[in-house]
């Protein structure tokens, strides 16, 4: 009996010792889903896909990339705030869906600096204005007497309503005082193939995909977004050159939802990090326009939540909308 009791006494003690349940697992011990809310082809989907194999190697799970289009990346956005807070699933969003969209879509209730938990930023880049070559502007100053000259009669395509593409045409228009025709796309691949083909006049968007036709022939780039001019493209000038103050900067975020345990979010940080140091992929995401960045979850958090009122000012201020 003695004998007994001395075993039931040391196995409690051990079991006591041991984590309960699911919350005291190893993670990640089952592959990592990472949702992006555009269709494949556009910017972020190529960078997804180029950091997932090497968050793989990190994290020893599989890392899988799920695309859920839909309302500029709000669907995607929906999907992470139903989703259990496990950091089995992640979305990889653009400054559009994760500061603009929210603000602008109707009936979208979730508290986007409560209900979701910053991971990192993967990095940031300008964008480009492109135009079909058969255009009648070849220029940023050509495009904006043209457009005066011709009222609605430019047509500029975007991956949707309220995100940045869109945005950034908003403001273009605000800015030159002309007025453009927007046509909203479910994702960024398709809104720049109907430039490239004709049906469309110009699009702001993401330099990585729109690089290659211009590289081909297939696009012109009139100018870029940002402060400076692209190392990427250094013979483009930047919009702000012909419009004092015009500035439009992208950065691409990881989020989780709200409630997701502080150490599962720091894994998946230093291993975001770790990946966007390694000299390959930092040359791969230059080649692309983007700098990598891979800061801690407390600073992409500030740094979120400071661009979400930032955008929500501008969009008052220009009584921008989606419709």
């Amino acid at each position: 009996m003695k004998k007994l009791a001395c075993g039931l006494a040391l196995a409690a003690g051990v079991a006591a010792l041991l984590p309960a349940g699911p919350a005291g697992a190893a993670y990640p011990e089952r592959p990592i889903r990472v949702m992006i809310g555009f269709p494949p082809g556009g910017a972020i989907d190529t960078i997804g896909r180029l950091i997932a194999p090497r968050l793989s190697e990190r994290l020893g799970q599989s890392v899988v990339i799920e695309n859920k289009a839909g309302a500029g990346g709000i669907i995607a956005l929906q999907q992470l705030l139903k989703s259990e807070p496990d950091g089995y699933t992640v979305l990889m969003g653009t400054m559009g869906n994760l500061s603009i969209s929210p603000g602008l879509v109707k009936d979208f209730n979730a508290d986007m600096e409560k209900d979701v938990a910053a991971v990192t930023i993967v990095g940031a880049s300008g964008m480009v204005l492109y135009a079909n070559p058969k255009s009648p502007f070849k220029s940023v100053p050509e495009m904006i007497r043209y457009a005066k000259a011709h009222p609605e009669k430019i047509n500029f395509s975007s991956s949707g309503n309220g995100g940045l593409p869109h945005m950034a045409g908003e403001l273009f228009k605000t800015a030159t005082g002309t007025k453009l025709t927007h046509i909203p796309y479910s994702g960024s691949n398709p809104a720049v193939k109907d430039v490239v083909g004709g049906q469309v006049d110009v699009t702001f968007e993401a330099t990585a995909i729109g690089l290659p036709f211009v590289q081909s022939g297939q696009l012109l780039a009139l100018g870029t977004t940002g402060k400076e001019r692209s190392p990427v493209m250094p013979g483009v000038p930047t919009i702000g050159e012909s419009v004092p103050g015009y500035e439009v900067t992208n950065w691409y975020g990881v989020i989780v939802p709200g409630a997701t345990p502080a150490e599962r979010i720091a894994t998946l940080q230093k291993a975001f990090a770790d990946v966007l140091a390694e000299p390959e992929i930092k040359d791969r995401l230059a080649s692309l326009g983007v700098t990598p960045d891979g800061r801690s979850p407390q600073e992409a958090a500030a740094y979120m939540n400071a661009e979400r009122k930032r955008w929500m000012k501008v969009i008052k201020e220009n009584n921008i909308s989606t419709q």
